[in-house]
């Protein structure tokens, strides 16, 4: 897709800006849309590596990552969006290529758990996540952990 520029950053490189521009998509998603009153700012940002697309200035998607030991013993994948104005371009896909490819080669494993809204699990299915059989409500959302080995 052109016009695309996707970023990684740690935590501690992100600017102010970023940042702002990262909570504001995630509230939109989460928050706004799926109507979820939760903690966004849950203290685990300063873990995770932040993995996002811009077009036009603007967050399209976003997800971070984090290694082993933070979200699960294994490595894991959450917050994963993508605006709505960006919706139905393929970015999702792009982004869990390119957080998969980034796990590979920072933490030197294919395996990763993630918290998967139920509407999600043919998507994550197509990366090689399957449900370990643990469902659950989550903000009031269906979810299953799906896991990658």
């Amino acid at each position: 897709m052109t016009g695309i520029l996707w970023k990684v950053k740690n935590f501690d490189v992100l600017t102010s800006r970023e940042l702002y521009a990262i909570m504001k998509v995630r509230q939109e998603v989460f928050i706004i849309e799926q109507d979820c009153n939760y903690l966004d700012a849950d203290g685990a940002d300063e873990d995770a590596i932040h993995l996002w697309a811009e077009k036009y200035g603007r967050i399209a998607a976003y997800c971070r990552i984090f290694p082993e030991g933070i979200k699960y013993d294994e490595t894991s994948i959450g917050r994963v969006c993508t605006s709505s104005e960006f919706r139905r371009q393929n970015l999702g896909r792009q982004m869990m290529k390119f957080a998969l490819e980034i796990i590979a080669s920072r933490f030197r494993t294919t395996t990763v758990r993630i918290s998967a809204q139920d509407y999600l699990i043919k998507f994550y299915s197509e990366f090689g996540f399957k449900e370990t059989g643990k469902k659950y409500l989550e903000d009031n959302l269906p979810h299953s952990e799906m896991l990658r080995d």
